[in-house]
């Protein structure tokens, strides 16, 4: 995915209880690994995928579907129950509870999407713990 700084500008501050600045940082770099993976035709990472589709998700992000009537746009699925709609804070905070009901099944020592949907929730919302990745400082404008 294609990041620029209207993306950034773009991000509702009120999904947030971390800087936007710092969240900006973390979904640029989670986009930019996928891309290098993807370019080094190396596997998905689970637990990436789950950190790039919640910064997706909290950031506002329209995305383009093909439905029966053709093209439309919607705004990214929350990461969990697949909630079609524009993240806000009520649904930010059971899409949390959702992401650890979750991992209760996750196993130990194999991060998964599950996880990583749930350690970008923890950090962004409940601003518990640290970044879901090692964020690169990266400039974002």
């Amino acid at each position: 995915m294609e990041l620029s700084g209207r993306d950034f500008d773009r991000i509702p501050p009120r999904n947030l209880r971390v800087q936007v600045k710092e969240f900006a940082r973390l979904w640029l770099t989670a986009e930019r690994r996928a891309d290098g993976l993807e370019a080094e035709g190396r596997p998905e990472d689970f637990y990436l995928t789950g950190v790039r589709s919640t910064c997706q998700w909290l950031a506002g992000v329209i995305i383009t579907v093909d439905g029966p009537s053709g093209r439309a746009h919607a705004w990214s699925p929350s990461p969990i129950t697949g909630v079609q709609t524009k993240a806000y804070e009520e649904l930010i905070a059971e899409e949390t509870r959702a992401a650890e009901r979750a991992a209760v099944g996750s196993v130990p020592g194999e991060p998964d999407f599950v996880d990583g949907v749930l350690a970008t929730l923890l950090w962004a919302w409940r601003r518990s713990g640290v970044p879901p990745i090692e964020v690169d400082r990266a400039h974002v404008s």
